[in-house]
C-alpha cells in the first residue's frame, strides 16, 4: 500500500500458520500499526510463473521490517539442506533490514537441531523474544513495532514542541529573528545570551534541538516560514459589528509568522478597532492613551492561546471581536488538574508547550507563575469592565474579555440627541432641504460614511464614499461634524495634518450606526 512500510513475516512451517495469519490481521487492523504497515504472507501470493524461493526472497528485498517466527520445525530443505526460513533470515541480514525474531515456546529440547542452531545464531545478532500463544505474540510484536516507529521518527515519544520538525534544518531558521529575541531577552530578563550568538549555540541553550534537528518549537520561534512546516499555526482575526458570528464579516485577517509576530499582529488588530481616549501632555511629552479594553489584558489572552494551544490540531487560534466582547479561541483542552473556575484563583503554571512558553517569558511576552488569567481579571476590573470568563467549548478553550456596556441615562439622552441632530443638520445643508424632511436621506449618507470608516481609512476614501469632489466642502459638512460628535476619530490625534492620517469609527459612532436602519 502506498505510503506504508512493508513487513515480511518469515516461516512457512505449518505449525505456525495460525500465528502468521493472526499477526497479519492484527497489524493491519490496529488503529496505529495499520496506518504505517502493510504485511506480506507467502501464502497470500497467487500461483505465478516463478519459483517459490525467488518470490519470497524478492519480498524480503522489498520489506522494511523482517519478522522471523521460529518454532520447533525446521521445514523443507533445498538441495543444500537449507530451509526457506533460514534463507529469508540470511537475506534480511545481508540486506540490512530491521529484524525482529520471536521464538515460540521454551522447550528447546523439542526443536529440530537445525532450527535450534538457527535460533542460537539469530540470538547472537538480534534481540529475540519468546511467546507462548497468539496473545503473547501480538503483545510482543506491538511493543517492538512501536519502538521501531519511534526510532524511525514515524511517531514521537517526546512532547510536540520538543520533537524534531521533520525535514527542517538550521537553514530554515532566521539569525535575524534569533537576534531580535536575544536582544529582548537580555533587556527583559537579563538572559545570559545576547545578539550575535550562533544559532547552534542558542538552540542548544534553549533545548530546541532533537538529535541535531530543529524542534517544532525552534521553527515556531525563529523560522523563516513557520507555516510551511505547521500550516495551522497562524492566527485568524475577525471583527463583527454585532454580538454574533454573522456574515458579512467587516474585517478578516489571517496572520502568519513566528509566535512573537503572531502575538504582535493579533494584538494590533484588536487595538486598532476598539475605542481609545488620548490624554494631555501635562505629565510627560507623550500623551497617554487609554483603550476601552486594557492592552495588557488583550495581549495576555492572545499569548495564552499561542503558548498553550494544541499544535497537532488542524484548527487555528481565532481572535474574534464583537460589539460587546473579545473572544480568543485556541484548540486544545486544559490540563486535567486545572478547570475554568480554577483559573480565577492562584494556580500553578502548566504550559502545554514549555519550550515555546519559556522563550515567550524571556522576551517579556508572558509570566511563568500562573498569574496570566489573574492579571486579565484585575486589569479588567480596574478598567470598570465585567470579569473575564473562561470556558471549555468542545475541543477549544475560550477566553472572553468584555467591552464597556453603553450607558444611556435620561440626562445624557438629550445631549446625545442634540449631537445627532447637529451632525444631521450640517449634512442636511448639503442637500438644500430643511432638516426634518431631509433626516432619512441624511441618515443614509451619515451611515454610508460611518460604514466606510469601520476600518481606518484616508480622507479621500471617506470622501469618495459619499460622492463629493470638493475637499473643503467635505471637510466642513461631513468630516468636522463627525469628529465633533465623536462619531469618528483620527488615528494620529496629535498630528491632524499628517499624510499618514486615517479616520475610524468610534464606539459612539458604532452605537448610532447600529441604531439606524438605513439601507445598505
Amino acid at each position: 500500500m502506498s505510503g506504508k512500510r512493508r513487513i515480511f513475516i518469515s516461516s512457512v512451517q505449518k505449525e505456525l500458520a495460525a500465528d502468521r495469519r493472526a499477526l497479519k490481521d492484527y497489524v493491519q487492523g490496529d488503529a496505529l500499526l495499520g496506518k504505517f504497515f502493510d504485511v506480506f504472507l507467502f501464502e497470500d501470493i497467487p500461483a505465478a510463473d516463478r519459483r517459490a524461493d525467488e518470490v519470497y526472497l524478492s519480498e524480503v528485498d522489498l520489506c522494511s521490517v523482517y519478522i522471523g517466527l521460529f518454532g520447533n520445525e525446521y521445514g523443507y530443505e533445498d538441495a543444500e539442506g537449507i530451509s526457506p526460513t533460514e534463507r529469508e533470515f540470511d537475506r534480511a541480514t545481508s540486506a540490512g533490514k530491521e529484524r525482529l525474531v520471536f521464538v515460540k515456546g521454551t522447550d528447546d529440547g523439542a526443536r529440530h537441531p537445525k532450527m535450534l542452531k538457527l535460533i542460537r545464531r539469530a540470538c547472537g545478532q538480534v534481540i529475540r523474544r519468546r511467546f507462548g500463544n497468539v496473545p503473547d505474540l501480538l503483545a510482543e510484536v506491538y511493543s517492538s513495532l512501536v519502538e521501531y516507529m519511534e526510532n524511525q521518527r514515524l511517531i514521537r515519544n517526546a512532547p510536540f514542541d520538543g520533537a524534531a520538525c521533520r525535514g527542517a534544518t538550521a537553514a530554515d531558521l532566521s539569525q535575524v529573528k534569533l537576534d531580535e529575541f536575544l536582544g529582548r531577552a537580555k533587556a527583559q530578563r537579563a538572559y545570559s545570551l545576547g545578539p550575535g550568538t550562533p544559532m547552534s549555540d542558542a538552540l542548544v541553550h534553549l533545548n530546541l534541538l532533537d538529535a541535531g534537528t530543529p524542534s517544532h518549537a525552534a521553527v515556531l520561534l525563529f523560522g523563516n516560514d513557520p507555516q510551511r512546516w505547521l500550516r495551522t499555526s497562524g492566527i485568524k482575526c475577525l471583527h463583527f459589528h454585532g454580538t454574533e458570528v454573522r456574515k458579512p464579516i467587516p474585517s478578516h485577517q489571517v496572520y502568519k509568522g513566528t509566535v512573537f509576530a503572531l502575538v504582535d499582529q493579533a494584538v494590533d488588530f484588536v487595538m486598532s478597532k476598539v475605542a481609545r481616549t488620548v490624554g494631555t501632555r501635562a505629565e510627560s511629552n507623550q500623551a497617554p492613551v487609554t483603550y476601552e479594553i486594557p492592552r495588557e489584558a488583550v495581549a495576555e489572552a492572545i499569548v495564552n492561546a499561542v503558548a498553550h494551544r494544541d499544535y497537532t490540531s488542524n484548527a487555528s487560534v481565532q481572535v474574534m471581536l464583537f460589539t460587546d466582547r473579545l473572544e480568543v479561541w485556541n484548540p486544545g483542552e486544559l490540563p486535567p488538574s486545572l478547570t475554568p473556575a480554577g483559573l480565577r484563583k492562584a494556580h500553578a503554571s502548566i504550559p502545554r508547550n514549555p519550550l515555546i512558553a519559556d522563550p515567550l517569558f524571556l522576551a517579556g511576552y508572558a509570566e511563568q507563575a500562573g498569574t496570566g488569567t489573574l492579571d486579565m481579571i484585575s486589569r479588567s476590573r480596574d478598567a470598570g469592565l465585567k470579569t473575564p470568563e473562561f470556558r471549555q467549548d468542545g475541543g477549544s478553550f475560550v477566553q472572553t474579555l468584555w467591552r464597556p456596556t453603553p450607558q444611556v441615562t435620561p440626562q445624557a439622552a438629550p445631549q446625545d440627541k442634540s449631537l445627532e441632530d447637529g451632525v444631521l443638520s450640517e449634512l442636511a445643508k448639503v442637500l438644500g432641504v430643511p432638516t426634518p424632511q431631509a433626516t432619512p436621506q441624511v441618515a443614509k449618507l451619515a451611515a454610508t460614511l460611518l460604514r466606510a470608516a469601520t476600518e481606518p481609512e484616508s480622507r479621500d476614501t471617506l470622501q469618495a464614499s459619499v460622492g463629493l469632489e470638493d475637499r473643503e466642502h467635505f471637510r466642513k459638512t461631513y468630516l468636522e461634524p463627525m469628529l465633533t460628535a465623536a462619531w469618528l476619530e483620527r488615528t494620529i490625534p496629535d498630528k491632524p495634518t499628517s499624510p499618514k492620517q486615517r479616520y475610524r469609527l468610534t464606539a459612539k459612532g458604532r452605537i448610532w450606526l447600529e441604531s439606524v436602519s438605513a439601507p445598505q
